[in-house]
């Protein structure tokens, strides 16, 4: 007889938590007969701005969405700096592009791929005009000090939270720190809206400054327009017209994306409980292992997660091997400084230049079982042999 056969499992790096209760609220915006830019988004915006405490909120399509918009209320002169962490996602360099700025690459602290306090003072001239710290994934920033030097050279921060939907900093929530913070509710990340984004800030000017920006530069849009057209006081015959005063974007988020995240934002400390639990149970497993060691320094009673990744000098070797074992990975990231949009941006920033060939992303999601950790984590002492 043939010898028994291992048997692979077949496990996803990601996957989003939805179900019958997203696919009610989706129905109901149908049956309201209004799925675009409406009362679902309003709703949305005022939970979300309740939930982080104390700010005001404008919900986009999508996290790149955001930080452009973040960066445009500043009105910053064309050809000024915005510094950035070396790894992170391409939106947030993509941000200070998009603006006519330049991005300043600053490395990361080899321990938990922060961006580094020190290159950080050692890249900024007085061409400088703000700061992105990216919480990448789900770790938070040195944010206070990071605080101190910006108002110290006059600088605005604008915290990339797309990795840390609901994380706090000492009790504060992540993204009411800065001056704007920006959200991600992409299908992956913490929360979802299908693909979506939120800003926030705790000056109701930037918001209202940044509505028209979000709909084609256009002061009411068509859900205003619609109040004021129900509003059996108002005889206004100009109840339509609007005025365009600034190059907009079609930036908005929809109703059916907003329905999606209002259920999502109820369960959302749910799922980032339930994916620090996973992540307690990997790092459980996995501390006898000699090579394989954890990608970042994870305080789950502290923070939130939205990955859960490990190092390893045979990087690209352990890909192979976990993907014949049927086990998805990523590499989260490779540094923007060597890709190509970015080689007229290049200053060296040699510790993340080498330990992003360490990365390996492994599988973290809400419905991740513990016999697909036990398997995953079989897999790496097999693979340390």
């Amino acid at each position: 007889m043939p010898g028994n056969k291992e048997k692979l499992m077949n496990i996803r790096l990601f996957k989003p938590y939805v179900g019958q209760e997203e696919l009610d609220s989706i129905k109901d915006t149908f049956e309201r007969g209004w799925i675009g830019l409406g009362a679902k988004v309003s709703e949305l915006e005022q939970k979300w701005s309740t939930y982080i405490g104390g700010s005001f909120s404008l919900a986009v399509n999508s996290a790149t969405a955001a930080l452009h918009l973040a960066v445009t209320a500043f009105n910053f002169p064309r050809g000024k700096k915005v510094l950035v962490p070396a790894i992170t996602f391409v939106s947030t360099a993509n941000a200070a592009l998009y603006n006519g700025l330049i991005p300043v690459f600053v490395d990361v602290d080899p321990i938990t791929l922060q961006m580094d306090l020190c290159d950080l003072k050692k890249k900024y001239d007085n061409d400088c005009v703000a700061i992105i710290p990216v919480h990448l994934g789900g770790y938070p920033v040195d944010i206070e000090n990071i605080l101190d030097f910006a108002e110290d050279k006059g600088l605005k921060v604008i915290e990339d939270c797309a990795h840390c939907a609901g994380g706090e900093y000492k009790g504060k929530k992540l993204g009411t720190w800065g001056d704007i913070g920006c959200f991600s509710f992409e299908e992956k990340k913490l929360m979802t809206t299908g693909d979506g984004g939120m800003i926030c800030s705790k000056d109701e000017e930037i918001i209202e400054k940044l509505k028209p920006y979000r709909w084609v530069g256009i002061d009411k849009d068509t859900w205003r327009r619609a109040i004021e057209f129900r509003d059996e006081a108002n005889n206004d015959a100009y109840h339509w017209h609007y005025v365009i005063s600034v190059l907009g974007y079609k930036y908005n988020m929809n109703d059916l994306a907003a329905s999606i995240g209002l259920v999502q934002l109820k369960k959302l400390d749910y799922m980032n409980m339930t994916r620090s639990q996973h992540i307690n149970l990997y790092l459980n497993k996995i501390k006898g292992l000699k090579e394989i060691k954890p990608l970042l320094p994870y305080n789950t009673e502290r923070d939130v997660y939205w990955m859960f990744g490990v190092r390893t000098k045979r990087r690209d070797e352990l890909i192979i091997y976990l993907k014949e074992k049927g086990i998805s990975t990523g590499v989260h990231f490779y540094p923007l400084t060597l890709h190509p949009l970015f080689k007229n941006f290049y200053v060296p920033c040699k510790i993340a230049e080498t330990v992003w060939k360490e990365f390996i992303t492994l599988p973290l999601f809400v419905e991740l079982t513990n016999e697909e950790i036990d398997y995953i984590a079989k897999v790496l002492y097999d693979f340390e042999g």
